[in-house]
């Protein structure tokens, strides 16, 4: 009985020190995981009957087996929706604040907006034939984007102040405006560099190749989103924890589809699909986002390509 007591005491006590530690969130939009009790803290397995499907179209890749394959997906996702659908309506009766509801109201609606386009990306990872047990062990710095194109990698993770110093170094590029004197900020190699508009960020792959002799561009925000996969309800990541940026390995635990790392929050990064006639799309959000905005499926956010910004960095692809 007292050991009963003691727990639930302790219990308390970490209650209330979520609640204090919540109200330190730089941005209060951004609902984190640790302070949300409308996320789901789950990270499906695929069941036997998934892969059993995924080994006889790799052993026999026959469009009947490809297209039963695709049902087995369409069946797991419809279950997915239908356990948001109900947390929605549980939300609907015993949230007190209309947030919790139209967060997840907002996931429900998404969810069904994007049926059709998530199932066709499972089923293009789950039929690449780069589909192996180290496919998210990064070599020479790049991951396989399953799913998008079999010559299409995505780097580790985003273009660093350190990497990018070198190219100011090797062309006398104008270094970023953060940059005191044309230097990397102290202690700051590591940390995403901002404050480059997506022209520096095509000179900057063009260089690259150059320089390598291999092909290094921006992905497209398809092929960024393959890369990214959907993003976890419990994912841990730098939105609304930090009072800015956080060295690109600080949540190297959340990997993404890819295995990439730091693709939600942190910095927006460039793609190549203009949002509008006179943007680019920006994915994944960053560290002073709203958590919702970092989704993988948002497509809202665009930057003007000759604009720089201190919460926009890039990522490239690498082809192969």
């Amino acid at each position: 009985m007292i050991k009963k007591t003691y727990l639930l005491i302790l219990s308390i006590i970490c209650s209330i020190s979520y609640v204090q530690a919540s109200t330190l969130q730089v941005n209060p939009e951004a609902k984190s995981f640790k302070y949300s009790t409308t996320v789901e803290k789950e990270r499906p397995e695929l069941d036997d009957v998934t892969k059993g499907l995924i080994r006889a179209y790799r052993q026999n890749p026959t469009e009947y087996n490809k297209m039963a394959l695709r049902k087995q997906i369409e069946i797991n996702y419809d279950k997915v929706v239908a356990r948001k659908k109900a947390k929605l309506a549980e939300l609907k009766q015993t949230a007190r604040d209309q947030s919790k509801i139209d967060e997840m109201q907002d996931i429900v609606n998404e969810m069904l907006r994007d049926r059709e386009n998530r199932i066709n990306q499972s089923l293009s990872r789950f039929t690449d034939s780069r589909l192996t047990p180290n496919a998210r062990h990064a070599q020479d710095g790049y991951l396989p984007v399953l799913g998008a194109g079999q010559n299409v990698y995505v780097a580790y993770t985003p273009v660093t102040n350190a990497e990018y110093a070198r190219f100011i170094q090797a062309t006398g590029r104008k270094a970023p405006k953060d940059w005191v004197n044309g230097v990397t900020p102290t202690g700051k190699g590591n940390y995403p560099v901002v404050n480059v508009s997506y022209n520096d960020a095509v000179a900057y792959a063009k260089w690259l190749s150059q320089r390598f002799g291999e092909t290094y561009r921006l992905p497209t925000e398809r092929e960024w989103e393959f890369a990214a996969g959907h993003m976890p309800k419990d994912a841990d990541f730098n939105s609304g924890e930090n009072k800015g940026l956080t060295p690109v390995t600080a949540y190297s635990q959340t990997l993404s589809a890819s295995g990439a790392i730091d693709m939600w929050g942190n910095v927006w990064e460039w793609t190549t699909t203009n949002r509008t006639s006179d943007t680019k799309a920006v994915k994944g959000g960053a560290y002073n986002s709203p958590r919702m905005s970092c989704r993988t499926e948002a497509r809202t956010e665009g930057r003007n390509p000759y604009s720089t910004y201190s919460n926009v960095g890039f990522r490239l692809i690498k082809e192969k």
